[in-house]
Order: C-alpha cells, then sequence, then structure tokens
C-alpha cells in the first residue's frame, strides 16, 4: 500500500447519522456536561472540552474535506500565547484576548493553508506538519513567549466587566458554552450548502472540478475556519490553565488529535468529542505510569486502526443502524 493510499483510507468517511438521532445527542451530551462537575474534578473537564473543540475542529478538515493535517498544533499553541500575552501584557478582557487570539491562529491558517493546499495526500499533510514546525520554533525564539518557561501566571479577570472567571465552577460554564457554541458552528458549517460541497471535493474532487466549483478556494476556506476554531480553543486552554507552553504547538499535538479523532469517530461530529474524553481522560488518570502513558495510548490506536475503524462513535451508530 502505498502512502497516498493510506491517507486516503484514513480519512475515509463513516456512516452519516440521521438529524433526528443529533439532536437527541446533542441535548443528552448538553444535559451531561451541565452536570459533569458534580461528578468529575471541573478543571479536568475544562481541559477535556478544549481539547474536544480542537478535534470537532480538525475533524471539519479531515473528515468532511479529506485533508490530513499533521500540524493543526500551531494554531492551537499560537492562539494559547497570543491569548495569554494578550491578556498578561496588554491587560485586555479575557473575551477580547480570546476573540483576537482566535482571529490571530485564523491569519496564521490563512498563509500556512494557501501554502499547503497546492499538495494533496501525503505530501499536504508533510507540508502541515513543515509549516507546524516553523511555528513552534518561532515559539520557541520570540522574545515575548519567553522560550521554554512560556508565559505563566496568565490573569483570568473578568469577562464582559461583571463575569469573574476566578470562580472555578464559573469559568466552567463559561467554557462549556465556548464548546457549544464552536461545536454548533461546526456542524452548521458541515450541514449547509457549502459543507455539502466540502463533501463533494472529499468523495471525489476531479468531479466537482468539472461541475464548476474552484476547489481550492473551499479547501482553503475550510482549513482557515478549521483553524480559527481550533485558536478558540486554543486561546480558551491559555485562559483556564493560566499559561501557555511549547506542549500545545509541538509537533505531538497534532498526533494527538489525530488520535483523538480516530478514537472517537473519524467523520462524525460526536466522535471527535468522545475520543477528546477518552484520550484525556488517560492522560489524567494513568499519569502514575508516566511514560507507559504513551505506550498504552499507542497499543489503543492500533486497536482502533485494526478492529474498529469507524471509531466508538462510528461503530455504536453503524450498530444501531444494523438493529433497525
Amino acid at each position: 500500500m502505498s502512502v497516498d493510499t493510506a491517507s486516503e483510507s484514513l480519512t475515509a468517511p463513516v456512516e452519516v447519522a440521521h438529524p433526528r438521532d443529533e439532536q437527541i445527542a446533542f441535548l443528552l451530551m448538553t444535559a451531561a456536561l451541565i452536570v459533569a462537575p458534580l461528578i468529575a474534578y471541573p478543571f479536568f473537564l475544562m481541559q477535556a472540552l478544549c481539547f474536544a473543540l480542537f478535534a470537532c475542529a480538525f475533524n471539519l478538515l479531515v473528515g468532511y474535506v479529506g485533508l490530513l493535517s499533521f500540524g493543526h498544533a500551531m494554531f492551537l499553541g499560537a492562539a494559547g500565547y497570543f491569548s495569554a500575552h494578550i491578556a498578561k501584557v496588554w491587560g485586555w478582557p479575557p473575551e477580547l484576548a480570546i476573540i483576537t487570539a482566535a482571529i490571530g491562529a485564523g491569519a496564521i491558517g490563512i498563509v500556512t493553508g494557501a501554502l499547503a493546499i497546492r499538495r494533496q495526500g501525503i505530501y499536504f499533510s508533510m507540508i502541515t506538519l513543515a509549516l507546524s514546525q516553523m511555528i513552534y520554533f518561532f515559539c520557541l525564539q520570540a522574545p515575548f513567549t519567553h522560550g521554554e518557561d512560556g508565559i505563566q501566571a496568565v490573569p483570568q479577570g473578568k469577562m464582559f466587566g461583571f463575569i469573574n472567571l476566578s470562580h472555578q465552577m464559573t469559568l466552567y460554564y463559561v467554557v462549556l458554552a465556548i464548546f457549544l457554541f464552536g461545536f454548533l458552528a461546526i456542524h452548521r458549517i458541515i450541514n449547509s450548502p457549502f459543507g455539502e460541497i466540502l463533501k463533494a471535493i472529499r468523495e471525489n474532487e476531479p468531479r466537482a472540478i468539472s461541475l464548476g466549483y474552484k476547489t481550492d478556494r473551499y479547501k482553503l476556506a475550510a482549513f482557515v475556519l478549521s483553524a480559527t476554531l481550533v485558536g478558540l480553543a486554543g486561546a480558551t486552554k491559555a485562559i483556564v490553565a493560566q499559561n501557555a507552553s511549547l506542549t500545545d504547538v509541538h509537533w505531538s499535538m497534532s498526533g494527538e488529535v489525530v488520535l483523538m479523532t480516530l478514537v472517537g469517530g473519524l467523520g462524525t461530529i460526536f466522535g471527535p468529542v468522545v475520543g477528546a474524553f477518552v484520550i484525556v481522560a488517560m492522560q489524567n488518570y494513568l499519569a502514575g505510569f508516566g511514560q507507559w502513558v504513551t505506550v498504552i495510548q499507542g497499543v489503543i490506536f492500533v486497536a482502533c486502526v485494526l478492529a474498529f475503524r469507524r471509531g466508538i462513535v462510528g461503530e455504536i451508530a453503524h450498530l444501531f443502524k444494523r438493529s433497525l
């Protein structure tokens, strides 16, 4: 099997759920997340929500356009640095720091996307990886990022002047609102006429071109939207953790989001959310195993690819349809 064939198989779509089933699942997910702080540690949940939005935005590109990026960590990490610097050094309120950082990630997406979409398959993936490494070394060397120390003690402040984010439960529900906004935005994109064109490009780009669609423009638009939403996740994460570090812009973070998406279900709207919670939970609750956590994640990745390629949500949806 060639590398291009492997890349295409990785980005193969899965079965689409019925709209009513999606509505019920969304209500159940929202209700579960509202009461989740009564059961689990709020900081863990906020981290998981940020990574869930990261994975959903990544899935928008790989699951619905068929573009496998190995460099999406550059948007997460860059937005984190932007948000932390704006909040700490410039003294802007958190809502402006988050919005500005997300726009900044989108701007990086315009430049990197314009370069990357000129190639397809594994070449596109390698270009995104190379560009991501450039951003990583910029973050390592730039004076405002403080190198390996990162930006620490980022103030959480008051959102809109009256929502005090220093209260943990208040911060959790703000993060939940941001996640739901991003999730619904992605859902709307996927189910819009624009989203249908993206799916057509994924299925058969030459035919989409023959129908008169300028596919490069649609792919660039999807890339920028994905980058902006990843930036929203990264900016929010910096406010939650009160720091920005090289970890979020490192190439390994791009690998983790691929793992989250595959474990949950590639090309499913809820799969990346489930995958993100599974991976973040493993990292938190299996931390005592040290480096063995990485080995466990690798075993799960191999099992998902070999045993159930649809992922957790994809397999559940498939079994549910077969039972009807």
